[in-house]
C-alpha cells in the first residue's frame, strides 16, 4: 500500500476536523431515485389536475398542445436544466448560490420571499383537501342532498327531479348545486364575511386541518432530504395509481366521450391569437416550478457527477404527459356529468378550487360507491400537494441554513419547526370566514410578475455577467460534455425574450382580482401589487448592500461585486479542477487530480475532462 504524502491529501478526504466542517454535514440524497422522485413530486402538483385541463379546453382543445410543447422546449427545459446545473455545481441553496455574482444576491432574497408567501396559502389548499378527505369517510356524502342547515332555497338537487321524471325547470341558471353550497356556505362559511376587509371569525375545523397539514409537512422534512427523500417514494408515485383508477372509471362512464371530445377537439384558429401562446408559456412556467428555488435546492444535494441532463428530460416530459392524462380523467367525468344533468359540458367545466371542491365532488355523488371515489380523489390531491409543499419548505430551510451553516445546520430540526410555526400563524387569516378572499389575493400576486422578474434576471446574470463560456465550462467539468447549441441559444436569447414577452403581456392585460362576483377594493389591489413588487425590490436592495461592502470608486465596486466570490465552485476539493484549484480556504493540495488518482487508482473520464478544461483555460490565457 503506497503511502501518500500529507501534502497531497485534500481536507475533504481526511477524517480530521477540517473535513467535518465541509459540506458533509449538509447531507446528500440517500437513494438513487430520491432526487428524481422529489423533482417529479415537486413539479407534478395541483396545477396539473385543476389548471391544465381547463386551460387546454379554453385555448383551442387539442390545438393547445402545439404551443404547449413549443413553449416547453423554449423556456421550460432550458431554464429547468440551468437551475439544476447551478444547484448541483455549487452544492448551495438559493441564497448562497449567488457567490456566483454577489452583486445579485437580491435575486435569492426575492426567491425566498416568493416561496414563503406561496407556502402560506398552498398549505391552506392542502387543509381544504384534508377537510374533504375526512368528510368523505361516511356512507352518504354530505354535499349529496339539499335540506341541510347550510342550504338555501336556491339549492336544487338535480337527481331528485330526474328521479321524479319531471323535466328540469327551464330557468336552471338561478339554482345552485348542493356541492356548491356545501363548499361556500359550510366549508368556507363565506356568508359570515362581507369582503376582504371583514375576515369574520376563525373557522375552527379549518384551523385544525391547517394545523394538521403543517404537522404532516414538518414531520416529513424533519431530517431534511434524508426524510423527505423517502416520503416521496410514496407521495410521487401513488397519485399515478389513483389517476389511472379515476381514468379507467371515467372513460367507462356513459357520456364520457362527450367530455373527452370537448377537451381534445382541436380548434386551430386559436393558434393565431397571442393569448393562447402566453397561456401555454404560463402553464409551463408554473407547472415546472422554475424560479421558486426548489429545483436548485434539490440539485444541491446531488453528487457532483449526477446526470441531471437525463433527469431534466425525464421530469419535464413526465410532467407534460401527467397533465394530459389528468385532463382525460377530469373531462371524462365532466362529460358523464353533463349528460346526467342535460347541460352542455362547458357549463359544468371549471378551473382551480372550483373544479376540485365543487364540480368534481358533485360528479362523485352521481357514481355508485361515491364515498370511495371521493376519498380516492382527495387522497390523490393530498399526495400531489404535499410533495410540492415539501419542496417549498426545504427551499426556505436550506437557503437560510446555507447562509449560517455553523449556527443553524446542527439545529436544522428546531429551525424547521420555527419556520413551520411562523408560517402557520401567518396563515391563520386564511382560516377565517373571509379567508378565501385573502387566498385569492395571495394566489394572484405572490408569484405573478415578481417570479418572472426573478427568472429573467437569473438567466441574464448567468449568461451575461458570469458568462456563457464559463457556465458551459462548469457543466462540461461536471457532466463531461458541453451543452449543445440548442441550450446556448435558449439561454442567450429565446428564454429571456419569451419571458420578457410574458411579463409585458401580464402588465398590459392586467385585470383586478375577483372571486365570483366579488370585486376587490383598491387597497387590497395595492397590497397585492406591493407583494409582487417586494420580491423585485430585493434585487436593487441586494445590489446596494454588495456595492457598499466593496472598496474603491463606484465602478470598481460594481466590478468587484459582480465577480464570483473566492470560494465559488464545487464544494468538495476533489471536484475542484482548472480555475477552481486551491481556491478553498485551508486548501492544501496542489492538484486535486492527485487525490483522485489515490482514490480511484487511475484517471477516470471525469479527470480527462478536467485536464481538457485546464488546457482550454491555459490556451485562452
Amino acid at each position: 500500500q503506497p503511502v501518500t504524502p500529507e501534502l497531497l491529501v485534500s481536507p475533504s478526504s481526511q477524517d480530521g476536523e477540517l473535513g467535518s466542517e465541509g459540506p458533509e454535514d449538509r447531507g446528500n440524497w440517500t437513494g438513487r431515485l430520491d432526487f428524481l422522485l422529489s423533482c417529479i413530486g415537486y413539479c407534478v402538483g395541483l396545477g396539473n389536475v385543476w389548471r391544465f385541463p381547463y386551460r387546454a379546453y379554453t385555448n383551442g382543445g387539442g390545438a393547445f398542445l402545439v404551443p404547449y410543447f413549443i413553449m416547453l422546449a423554449i423556456c421550460g427545459i432550458p431554464i429547468f436544466f440551468m437551475e439544476l446545473s447551478l444547484g448541483q455545481f455549487s452544492s448551495l441553496g438559493p441564497l448562497a448560490v449567488w457567490k456566483i455574482s454577489p452583486l445579485f444576491k437580491g435575486i435569492g432574497m426575492g426567491t425566498i420571499l416568493i416561496v414563503s408567501l406561496v407556502a402560506i396559502y398552498y398549505n391552506m389548499i392542502i387543509a381544504y383537501v384534508l377537510f374533504y378527505l375526512f368528510a368523505s369517510l361516511t356512507s352518504d356524502l354530505p354535499w349529496q342532498h339539499c335540506g341541510n342547515w347550510w342550504n338555501t332555497e336556491l339549492c336544487l338537487d338535480h337527481r331528485v327531479i330526474k328521479a321524479g321524471n319531471g323535466t328540469l325547470p327551464v330557468n336552471i341558471s338561478n339554482t345552485v348545486s348542493p356541492s356548491e353550497e356545501y363548499w361556500s356556505r359550510y366549508v368556507l362559511h363565506i356568508q359570515g364575511s362581507s369582503g376582504i376587509g371583514d375576515p369574520g371569525r376563525i373557522r375552527w375545523n379549518l384551523c385544525l386541518c391547517l394545523l394538521l397539514s403543517w404537522t404532516i409537512v414538518y414531520l416529513c422534512i424533519l431530517k431534511g432530504v434524508k426524510s423527505s427523500g423517502k416520503v416521496v417514494y410514496f407521495t410521487a408515485t401513488f397519485p399515478y395509481l389513483i389517476l389511472v383508477m379515476l381514468l379507467i372509471r371515467g372513460v367507462t362512464l356513459e357520456g364520457a366521450w362527450k367530455g373527452i371530445r370537448f377537451y381534445l377537439t382541436p380548434q386551430f384558429d386559436h393558434l393565431l391569437s397571442s393569448k393562447v401562446w402566453i397561456e401555454a408559456a404560463l402553464q409551463i412556467f408554473y407547472s415546472l416550478g422554475v424560479g421558486f428555488g426548489g429545483l436548485l435546492t434539490f440539485a444541491s444535494y446531488n453528487t457532483f457527477h449526477q446526470n441531471i441532463y437525463r433527469d431534466t428530460f425525464i421530469v419535464t416530459l413526465g410532467n407534460a404527459i401527467t397533465s394530459i392524462l389528468a385532463g382525460f380523467a377530469i373531462f371524462s367525468v365532466l362529460g358523464y356529468m353533463s349528460q346526467e344533468l342535460g347541460v352542455p359540458v362547458n357549463q359544468v367545466a371549471k378551473a382551480g378550487p372550483g373544479l376540485a371542491f365543487v364540480v368534481y365532488p358533485q360528479a362523485m355523488t352521481m357514481l355508485p360507491l361515491s364515498p370511495f371515489w371521493s376519498f380516492l380523489f382527495f387522497f390523490m390531491l393530498l399526495t400531489l400537494g404535499l410533495d410540492s409543499q415539501f419542496a417549498f419548505m426545504e427551499t426556505i430551510v436550506t437557503a437560510v441554513t446555507d447562509e449560517f451553516p455553523y449556527y443553524l445546520r446542527p439545529k436544522k430540526a428546531s429551525f424547521s419547526a420555527v419556520i413551520c410555526i411562523g408560517l402557520f400563524l401567518m396563515g391563520l387569516i386564511l382560516t377565517t370566514e373571509g379567508g378565501m378572499y385573502w387566498l385569492v389575493l395571495l394566489d394572484d400576486y405572490s408569484a405573478g410578475f415578481g417570479l418572472m422578474v426573478v427568472v429573467i434576471t437569473t438567466c441574464l446574470v448567468v449568461t451575461r455577467v458570469y458568462g456563457m463560456k464559463r457556465f458551459c465550462r462548469d457543466i462540461h467539468m461536471m457532466l463531461g460534455f458541453k451543452p449543445g447549441p440548442y441550450f446556448r441559444a435558449c439561454w442567450l436569447v429565446l428564454s429571456p425574450a419569451t419571458m420578457m414577452a410574458l411579463l409585458v403581456y401580464n402588465i398590459i392585460k392586467y385585470q383586478p382580482s375577483e372571486y365570483g362576483s366579488y370585486r376587490f377594493p383598491a387597497w387590497a389591489e395595492a397590497l397585492g401589487i406591493l407583494m409582487g413588487l417586494c420580491s423585485c425590490l430585493m434585487i436593487p436592495a441586494g445590489m446596494l448592500v454588495a456595492v457598499l461592502r466593496e472598496e474603491g470608486t463606484l465602478w470598481e465596486r460594481f466590478q468587484q461585486a459582480s465577480r464570483p466570490a473566492m470560494d465559488w465552485g464545487p464544494s468538495l476539493e476533489e471536484n475542484r479542477t482548472g480555475t477552481y484549484v486551491a481556491s478553498l480556504a485551508g486548501s492544501q493540495s496542489p492538484k486535486p487530480l492527485m487525490v483522485h488518482m489515490r482514490k480511484y487508482g487511475g484517471i477516470t473520464s471525469y479527470e480527462n475532462t478536467a485536464i481538457e478544461v485546464d488546457r482550454e483555460i491555459e490556451e485562452e490565457e
